[in-house]
Protein backbone atom coordinates (compact mmCIF):
# COMPACT_ATOMS: atom_id res chain seq x y z
CA UNK A 1 0.00 0.00 0.00
CA UNK A 2 1.29 3.11 -0.85
CA UNK A 3 0.33 6.80 1.08
CA UNK A 4 -2.25 7.40 -1.40
CA UNK A 5 -3.96 4.16 0.71
CA UNK A 6 -3.71 5.76 4.06
CA UNK A 7 -5.58 8.27 5.89
CA UNK A 8 -2.58 9.47 7.53
CA UNK A 9 1.50 8.09 6.69
CA UNK A 10 4.48 9.15 8.30
CA UNK A 11 8.24 7.99 7.66
CA UNK A 12 10.75 8.80 10.23
CA UNK A 13 8.65 12.13 11.68
CA UNK A 14 11.17 14.73 13.69
CA UNK A 15 10.87 17.49 15.37
CA UNK A 16 13.32 18.82 16.88
CA UNK A 17 12.52 22.64 19.00
CA UNK A 18 15.55 25.27 19.15
CA UNK A 19 17.72 22.79 17.59
CA UNK A 20 17.83 20.82 20.91
CA UNK A 21 14.53 19.54 22.16
CA UNK A 22 13.11 16.68 19.91
CA UNK A 23 9.49 16.44 20.53
CA UNK A 24 9.29 13.66 17.81
CA UNK A 25 12.12 11.12 17.18
CA UNK A 26 11.48 9.13 13.91
CA UNK A 27 7.49 8.60 14.14
CA UNK A 28 6.50 5.16 11.79
CA UNK A 29 2.83 5.58 11.66
CA UNK A 30 -0.04 4.48 9.28
CA UNK A 31 -4.32 5.01 10.01
CA UNK A 32 -6.61 3.75 7.51
CA UNK A 33 -9.48 5.10 5.65
CA UNK A 34 -12.55 5.25 7.46
CA UNK A 35 -10.87 4.34 11.30
CA UNK A 36 -10.76 5.48 14.68
CA UNK A 37 -7.58 6.40 15.87
CA UNK A 38 -6.04 7.30 19.28
CA UNK A 39 -3.03 8.35 20.45
CA UNK A 40 -2.03 7.72 23.96
CA UNK A 41 0.93 9.30 25.79
CA UNK A 42 1.98 11.05 28.68
CA UNK A 43 1.79 14.75 28.97
CA UNK A 44 5.27 16.16 26.88
CA UNK A 45 5.04 12.53 24.81
CA UNK A 46 5.04 14.32 21.10
CA UNK A 47 1.22 13.85 20.86
CA UNK A 48 0.27 17.74 20.04
CA UNK A 49 2.86 17.99 17.97
CA UNK A 50 2.37 15.11 16.23
CA UNK A 51 -1.26 16.25 15.49
CA UNK A 52 -0.14 20.29 14.65
CA UNK A 53 2.30 18.79 11.86
CA UNK A 54 -0.44 16.78 10.33
CA UNK A 55 -2.77 19.68 10.78
CA UNK A 56 -0.03 21.85 8.46
CA UNK A 57 0.43 23.72 11.54
CA UNK A 58 4.11 23.65 12.28
CA UNK A 59 6.62 21.84 9.38
CA UNK A 60 9.00 18.67 10.81
CA UNK A 61 12.37 19.02 11.30
CA UNK A 62 13.11 15.86 8.96
CA UNK A 63 11.04 12.63 7.89
CA UNK A 64 7.67 12.96 6.13
CA UNK A 65 3.67 13.21 6.95
CA UNK A 66 1.18 12.57 4.10
CA UNK A 67 -2.47 12.78 5.31
CA UNK A 68 -4.75 11.03 2.36
CA UNK A 69 -1.31 10.77 0.03
CA UNK A 70 -0.81 15.13 0.41
CA UNK A 71 2.19 15.67 1.52
CA UNK A 72 1.88 18.19 5.20
CA UNK A 73 4.80 20.61 4.08
CA UNK A 74 4.18 21.16 -0.10
CA UNK A 75 0.45 20.33 -0.34
CA UNK A 76 -0.89 22.29 3.19
CA UNK A 77 -3.40 24.73 1.19
CA UNK A 78 -5.06 21.31 -0.29
CA UNK A 79 -4.86 19.31 3.24
CA UNK A 80 -6.56 22.44 4.95
CA UNK A 81 -9.67 21.46 2.88
CA UNK A 82 -10.03 17.90 3.60
CA UNK A 83 -9.40 18.17 7.59
CA UNK A 84 -11.26 19.59 10.56
CA UNK A 85 -9.25 20.23 13.88
CA UNK A 86 -10.52 20.86 17.78
CA UNK A 87 -7.78 22.11 19.81
CA UNK A 88 -7.54 21.46 23.14
CA UNK A 89 -7.78 25.43 23.78
CA UNK A 90 -11.44 26.98 23.74
CA UNK A 91 -11.86 27.95 19.66
CA UNK A 92 -15.34 29.67 19.75
CA UNK A 93 -16.45 32.94 21.10
CA UNK A 94 -18.65 33.03 24.22
CA UNK A 95 -19.98 36.34 24.15
CA UNK A 96 -22.41 35.39 20.74
CA UNK A 97 -24.51 32.82 19.77
CA UNK A 98 -23.55 29.30 18.53
CA UNK A 99 -25.03 30.28 14.96
CA UNK A 100 -23.05 33.48 14.94
CA UNK A 101 -19.79 31.23 15.62
CA UNK A 102 -20.63 28.84 13.16
CA UNK A 103 -20.99 31.62 10.50
CA UNK A 104 -17.65 33.19 11.46
CA UNK A 105 -16.53 29.59 10.56
CA UNK A 106 -18.25 29.48 7.38
CA UNK A 107 -16.77 32.73 5.87
CA UNK A 108 -13.19 31.77 7.36
CA UNK A 109 -13.91 28.25 5.35
CA UNK A 110 -15.30 29.98 2.07
CA UNK A 111 -18.37 28.36 2.26
CA UNK A 112 -20.45 30.37 -0.31
CA UNK A 113 -22.98 32.51 0.92
CA UNK A 114 -26.38 30.75 -0.63
CA UNK A 115 -24.59 27.51 1.13
CA UNK A 116 -23.89 28.69 4.63
CA UNK A 117 -27.19 28.91 6.55
CA UNK A 118 -28.00 25.26 5.15
CA UNK A 119 -24.69 23.73 6.34
CA UNK A 120 -24.37 25.41 9.75
CA UNK A 121 -28.35 24.28 10.58
CA UNK A 122 -27.24 20.98 9.47
CA UNK A 123 -24.46 20.59 11.59
CA UNK A 124 -26.13 21.90 14.52
CA UNK A 125 -28.46 19.36 14.46
CA UNK A 126 -25.96 16.72 14.03
CA UNK A 127 -24.57 18.13 17.53
CA UNK A 128 -27.80 18.05 18.95
CA UNK A 129 -27.42 22.34 19.68
CA UNK A 130 -29.85 23.20 17.17
CA UNK A 131 -32.74 24.38 19.83
CA UNK A 132 -29.86 26.74 21.49
CA UNK A 133 -28.83 27.87 18.53
CA UNK A 134 -29.56 31.42 18.95
CA UNK A 135 -28.45 31.29 22.67
CA UNK A 136 -24.84 33.23 23.67
CA UNK A 137 -22.10 30.90 24.17
CA UNK A 138 -21.56 32.05 27.85
CA UNK A 139 -24.96 30.13 28.85
CA UNK A 140 -23.35 26.61 27.11
CA UNK A 141 -22.74 23.98 29.43
CA UNK A 142 -18.58 22.51 28.56
CA UNK A 143 -20.33 19.74 27.32
CA UNK A 144 -22.21 21.72 24.97
CA UNK A 145 -19.55 24.42 24.09
CA UNK A 146 -17.49 21.06 23.30
CA UNK A 147 -19.89 20.13 20.77
CA UNK A 148 -20.10 23.50 19.43
CA UNK A 149 -16.44 23.36 18.58
CA UNK A 150 -16.75 20.26 17.54
CA UNK A 151 -20.15 21.60 15.07
CA UNK A 152 -17.04 24.09 13.80
CA UNK A 153 -15.02 21.62 12.48
CA UNK A 154 -17.79 19.42 10.90
CA UNK A 155 -19.15 22.43 8.55
CA UNK A 156 -17.19 21.32 5.45
CA UNK A 157 -17.52 17.25 6.31
CA UNK A 158 -13.96 16.71 6.67
CA UNK A 159 -12.33 13.46 5.25
CA UNK A 160 -10.52 13.44 8.32
CA UNK A 161 -11.44 15.20 11.57
CA UNK A 162 -8.67 15.88 14.26
CA UNK A 163 -9.22 15.90 18.10
CA UNK A 164 -6.92 17.16 20.42
CA UNK A 165 -7.92 16.24 23.64
CA UNK A 166 -11.74 16.37 22.49
CA UNK A 167 -13.44 15.66 25.63
CA UNK A 168 -11.06 16.51 28.81
CA UNK A 169 -12.82 18.34 31.52
CA UNK A 170 -16.15 16.56 30.86
CA UNK A 171 -18.63 14.92 33.17
CA UNK A 172 -18.89 10.87 31.76
CA UNK A 173 -22.82 12.10 30.77
CA UNK A 174 -21.32 15.27 28.71
CA UNK A 175 -18.58 13.08 27.27
CA UNK A 176 -20.86 10.25 26.17
CA UNK A 177 -22.96 12.68 24.25
CA UNK A 178 -20.19 14.23 22.55
CA UNK A 179 -19.01 10.89 21.29
CA UNK A 180 -22.15 9.40 20.26
CA UNK A 181 -22.35 12.75 18.07
CA UNK A 182 -18.95 12.15 16.25
CA UNK A 183 -19.32 8.72 16.06
CA UNK A 184 -22.93 9.15 14.01
CA UNK A 185 -20.83 11.60 11.98
CA UNK A 186 -17.72 9.26 11.14
CA UNK A 187 -20.40 6.67 10.56
CA UNK A 188 -22.81 8.82 7.83
CA UNK A 189 -20.04 10.04 5.97
CA UNK A 190 -17.46 7.68 6.57
CA UNK A 191 -15.04 10.32 8.18
CA UNK A 192 -11.39 9.09 9.82
CA UNK A 193 -10.93 10.62 13.12
CA UNK A 194 -7.48 10.73 15.04
CA UNK A 195 -7.66 11.95 18.54
CA UNK A 196 -5.47 11.99 21.89
CA UNK A 197 -7.29 11.60 25.26
CA UNK A 198 -6.22 11.17 28.65
CA UNK A 199 -9.05 8.67 29.00
CA UNK A 200 -8.48 5.00 28.74
CA UNK A 201 -11.65 4.39 28.86
CA UNK A 202 -12.62 6.69 25.37
CA UNK A 203 -9.32 4.69 23.72
CA UNK A 204 -10.78 1.37 24.66
CA UNK A 205 -14.84 2.01 23.70
CA UNK A 206 -14.25 3.92 20.02
CA UNK A 207 -11.18 3.48 18.31
CA UNK A 208 -10.42 0.92 15.72
CA UNK A 209 -6.68 1.34 16.31
CA UNK A 210 -4.37 2.85 19.31
CA UNK A 211 -0.48 3.96 18.93
CA UNK A 212 1.36 4.78 22.36
CA UNK A 213 3.55 7.75 22.07
CA UNK A 214 6.70 8.17 24.91
CA UNK A 215 9.94 10.02 24.32
CA UNK A 216 8.41 11.36 20.35
CA UNK A 217 8.51 7.68 19.64
CA UNK A 218 5.61 5.16 19.15
CA UNK A 219 6.41 2.51 21.22
CA UNK A 220 3.06 0.14 20.70
CA UNK A 221 0.11 0.07 18.23
CA UNK A 222 -2.67 -2.51 17.77
CA UNK A 223 -6.21 -3.13 18.40
CA UNK A 224 -7.60 -2.64 22.41
CA UNK A 225 -7.36 -6.32 22.52
CA UNK A 226 -4.30 -7.02 20.99
CA UNK A 227 -2.42 -4.38 22.95
CA UNK A 228 -4.09 -6.22 26.08
CA UNK A 229 -3.16 -9.45 24.66
CA UNK A 230 0.51 -8.55 24.41
CA UNK A 231 0.71 -8.62 28.52
CA UNK A 232 -0.40 -12.01 28.96
CA UNK A 233 -2.45 -13.62 31.48
CA UNK A 234 -3.81 -12.09 34.22
CA UNK A 235 -1.86 -9.11 36.46
CA UNK A 236 -1.42 -9.10 40.62
CA UNK A 237 -1.37 -5.85 41.41
CA UNK A 238 0.29 -5.43 45.11
CA UNK A 239 0.53 -1.95 47.42
CA UNK A 240 4.11 -2.17 49.03
CA UNK A 241 5.62 0.60 51.32
CA UNK A 242 8.95 -0.36 50.25
CA UNK A 243 8.72 -0.93 46.42
CA UNK A 244 12.31 -0.75 45.50
CA UNK A 245 13.21 -4.09 46.74
CA UNK A 246 10.55 -5.79 44.80
CA UNK A 247 12.74 -5.91 41.87
CA UNK A 248 15.46 -7.45 42.81
CA UNK A 249 12.73 -9.91 45.43
CA UNK A 250 11.04 -10.93 42.20
CA UNK A 251 14.41 -11.43 39.98
CA UNK A 252 14.59 -15.21 40.36
CA UNK A 253 10.78 -15.90 39.49
CA UNK A 254 11.27 -14.04 36.63
CA UNK A 255 14.08 -16.02 35.73
CA UNK A 256 12.57 -19.39 36.23
CA UNK A 257 9.55 -17.95 34.30
CA UNK A 258 7.33 -18.16 37.23
CA UNK A 259 6.38 -14.66 36.42
CA UNK A 260 6.54 -12.78 32.69
CA UNK A 261 7.31 -9.16 33.48
CA UNK A 262 7.21 -6.71 37.05
CA UNK A 263 6.02 -3.17 36.63
CA UNK A 264 7.21 -0.96 39.32
CA UNK A 265 5.52 2.57 39.95
CA UNK A 266 5.79 4.37 43.21
CA UNK A 267 4.24 2.27 45.77
CA UNK A 268 2.69 -0.16 43.30
CA UNK A 269 3.74 -3.21 41.92
CA UNK A 270 2.25 -4.75 38.77
CA UNK A 271 3.27 -8.44 38.07
CA UNK A 272 2.39 -9.96 34.77
CA UNK A 273 1.46 -14.02 35.18
CA UNK A 274 -0.16 -16.65 33.07
CA UNK A 275 -1.73 -18.34 35.88
CA UNK A 276 -2.03 -15.66 39.38
CA UNK A 277 -3.67 -18.64 41.04
CA UNK A 278 -0.40 -20.77 41.27
CA UNK A 279 2.15 -17.87 41.17
CA UNK A 280 1.04 -15.73 44.12
CA UNK A 281 1.99 -17.79 47.28
CA UNK A 282 5.62 -17.99 45.69
CA UNK A 283 5.59 -13.81 44.75
CA UNK A 284 4.58 -13.45 48.24
CA UNK A 285 7.19 -15.74 49.70
CA UNK A 286 9.99 -14.02 47.68
CA UNK A 287 8.91 -10.69 48.74
CA UNK A 288 8.93 -11.89 52.06
CA UNK A 289 12.03 -13.20 52.37
CA UNK A 290 13.00 -9.92 51.01
CA UNK A 291 11.62 -7.81 53.94
CA UNK A 292 9.24 -6.02 51.26
CA UNK A 293 5.92 -5.27 53.28
CA UNK A 294 2.83 -6.09 51.25
CA UNK A 295 -0.55 -3.56 52.02
CA UNK A 296 -2.51 -5.19 49.37
CA UNK A 297 -3.44 -7.73 46.51
CA UNK A 298 -5.61 -7.50 43.54
CA UNK A 299 -5.71 -9.85 40.84
CA UNK A 300 -6.81 -8.93 37.16
CA UNK A 301 -7.23 -9.24 33.55
CA UNK A 302 -4.94 -6.59 32.06
CA UNK A 303 -6.69 -3.32 31.32
CA UNK A 304 -5.85 -0.94 28.84
CA UNK A 305 -4.26 1.43 31.88
CA UNK A 306 -1.74 -1.46 32.50
CA UNK A 307 -1.15 -1.83 28.56
CA UNK A 308 -0.12 1.96 29.01
CA UNK A 309 2.09 1.66 31.87
CA UNK A 310 3.82 -1.28 30.81
CA UNK A 311 5.00 0.78 27.58
CA UNK A 312 5.24 4.67 28.62
CA UNK A 313 6.38 3.75 32.33
CA UNK A 314 3.97 5.68 33.63
CA UNK A 315 0.27 6.00 34.73
CA UNK A 316 -1.42 9.08 32.76
CA UNK A 317 -2.02 11.79 35.19
CA UNK A 318 -5.55 12.82 34.28
CA UNK A 319 -6.68 14.66 37.55
CA UNK A 320 -3.99 17.26 37.09
CA UNK A 321 -4.68 17.60 33.46
CA UNK A 322 -8.40 17.88 33.63
CA UNK A 323 -8.10 20.98 36.43
CA UNK A 324 -5.76 22.68 34.35
CA UNK A 325 -8.01 22.15 30.93
CA UNK A 326 -10.86 23.58 33.08
CA UNK A 327 -9.44 26.36 35.00
CA UNK A 328 -8.26 27.41 31.30
CA UNK A 329 -11.11 27.26 29.57
CA UNK A 330 -13.47 28.99 32.60
CA UNK A 331 -11.04 31.98 32.45
CA UNK A 332 -11.49 31.88 28.63
CA UNK A 333 -15.48 32.12 28.80
CA UNK A 334 -14.59 34.82 31.52
CA UNK A 335 -13.24 37.02 28.83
Amino acid sequence: MTTMDYAVSTHDLTKVYEGKVKALNGVNLKVEPGKIFALLGPNGAGKTTLMRILTTQIKPTSGEAYVFGLNVVRDGAKIRQLIGYVPQEMSVWTDISGYENLLIYAKIYGIPPSKRNELIWSVLEEMGLKEYANNLVRTYSGGMIRRLECACALLIKPKILFLDEPTIGLDPSARKAVWEKLTAFKREYNATIFFNTHYMDEADLYADEIAIINGGRIVASGTSESLKHTLGGEIISLEVENSEYSLKALETLKMNNVISDVIVSESEVNILTQDAESSLPKIMEALRINKVLVKRVSINKPTLDDVFLKYAGTRIETAERISNVRQMRRMIRRG
